[in-house]
């Protein structure tokens, strides 16, 4: 069940703070209650609050100084002013400041929750427009999730099962085959579709952020703590949250994450108690968790908690009969994208398609499909378009022979053993030639970013790190 909204009212009267926080008590509201501004800025930087009231005279810090600090750190912060001085220069005064509204001593009740109503709903219709101007940003993009495939169809059959229900659900398969996709069609085709989709990618946190990127913080909880902050999980609440690459969360986080499962509620960094939260959570993973949790790498118990329900995602090669149907679609959108004129594959070159086995799955196909439409001459797309082609078959015929250095790109080579004896240790040489240019080339296309950089290869921020090190790309 969702928390009930948490209001801090903030009077130097204690008889004011009783009255009203019997008041909006009796209609279901938390309240704090805070003698100055200077406890009220305590409160503040330690809870995250939906209204608060303050009255305008009070010693120390004024309700006027309070709203002006208060919207200095939150500037969507609802504030509604209380004050025995009726006069219009105060109530202007306060307004201009930014206060919500402005509310006379002696208040009735009806007035108070009138605007306390009111204000939750503006406060509500922002949070809705904030996160419809991120969808829309993002754009849910079915196009990789498409397929008339009897593999595709079980999926939609599963989604269509589960989206209902809050079951937690474990999408699994190899990169590039759709699992964030997937994870959205559950939220948007379910209750939660109006409510926050927050996907989280556990492999590009660093693990010193992560507790505080899940759970958020208090002001001051840490060095650098200048504000307090609303974590994933909190920021999740009534919606869906999306673990993507599971996998790579380290066991002390795995713990963590377990209890919020189990308990159903959140605890900020350097907060003192816990606040209740509803939502789902879907998980996704290219790894297999039984052999991480072998390897000690993986919590089983976690396992088990996301693993109620398990959709497994096709790879590419299991569905051949999907390629012209996404080769079409995803010639349409490069030709769009790059302003390109009208181009079509031949019937050949979409049998070089259905062909290949796309070791990167859909994403793989994406970037392959762009590519031939840059760089092809003609309307018509033919096999020798392709880089793996019959073009490139004609150049595997001249293949080195033994003794040969055969070049890697780069200034890399690898030369070719003089006996059978070493060809296992031949061939993963020339593999980690081949990864380690590849590896180089997409981070000096990203400038270095390593997050993006390992989106564009699909491999984990933590992986490509360690390929990083291992080849000295540093």
């Amino acid at each position: 069940m969702t928390q009930p909204p948490n209001i801090l009212i903030v009077d130097d009267e204690e008889h004011i703070r009783k009255i009203m926080s019997i008041m909006l008590g009796k209609h279901g509201y938390n309240c704090r209650l805070a003698a100055s501004g200077e406890e009220a800025l305590e409160l503040i930087a330690q809870e995250s609050f939906n209204a608060i009231f303050t009255d305008m005279k009070m010693p120390g810090i004024d309700g006027l100084e309070l709203l002006a600090r208060v919207k200095a750190d939150n500037p969507e912060q609802v504030v509604v002013v209380v004050t025995a001085f009726t006069s219009v220069d105060t109530a202007i005064q306060a307004m201009k400041a930014g206060a919500y509204d402005y509310v006379a001593k002696p208040f009735k009740e009806d007035e108070i929750i009138l605007i306390l109503e009111k204000a939750l709903e503006r406060g509500r219709l922002l949070d809705e427009n904030r996160l419809l101007r991120k969808q829309i940003k993002e754009r849910f993009d079915i196009s990789s999730f498409l397929g008339d495939s009897s593999a595709m169809h079980k999926v939609f059959d599963l989604i269509a099962k589960v989206a209902e229900t809050r079951a937690t659900v474990l999408i699994t398969g190899e990169s590039g085959t759709g699992k964030e996709l997937a994870a959205r069609s559950i939220h948007q085709n379910g209750p939660r579709r109006e409510r926050p989709f927050v996907p989280v990618n556990c492999g590009a946190i660093p693990p010193n952020l992560m507790e505080s990127e899940f759970f958020g913080h208090v002001k001051g909880a840490f060095t650098g703590a200048d504000q307090a902050k609303k974590g994933l999980i909190a920021e999740s609440d009534g919606g869906t949250l999306f673990l993507d690459e599971v996998a790579e969360l380290p066991l002390d986080m795995q713990v963590k994450l377990l209890r919020v499962l189990q308990e159903e509620e959140v605890r900020r960094v350097g907060e003192l108690k816990s606040s209740k939260v509803n939502l789902r959570v879907v998980a996704a993973t290219n790894k297999d968790l039984k052999e991480e949790i072998e390897a000690g790498r993986f919590r089983e118990d976690l396992f088990y908690r996301l693993n109620v329900i398990m959709l497994k995602m096709p790879p590419l090669r299991e569905r051949p009969e999907d390629i012209p149907m996404l080769a079409a679609l995803f010639l349409k959108q490069a030709v769009e994208k790059n302003g390109l004129g009208e181009k079509k594959f031949s019937p050949g070159a979409l049998r070089v398609l259905m062909e290949q086995r796309w070791v990167g799955n859909v994403r793989a196909l994406r970037n392959a499909v762009e590519q031939v439409a840059v760089m092809s001459e003609g309307e018509v797309i033919t096999p020798d378009d392709f880089p793996f082609g019959p073009r490139a078959a004609e150049a595997v015929q001249a293949a080195p022979v033994a003794g040969q250095s055969v070049s890697c790109g780069d200034g890399f080579a690898v030369s070719i053993p003089e006996t059978a004896v070493d060809l296992k240790a031949a061939l993963k040489e020339v593999t980690e030639a081949t990864e380690r240019v590849i590896i180089d080339r997409v981070l000096k296309d990203h400038k270095g970013n390593r997050t993006h950089a390992a989106e564009a290869l699909g491999l984990s921020r933590r992986a490509l790190i360690t390929k990083i090190q291992a080849y000295n790309l540093d």
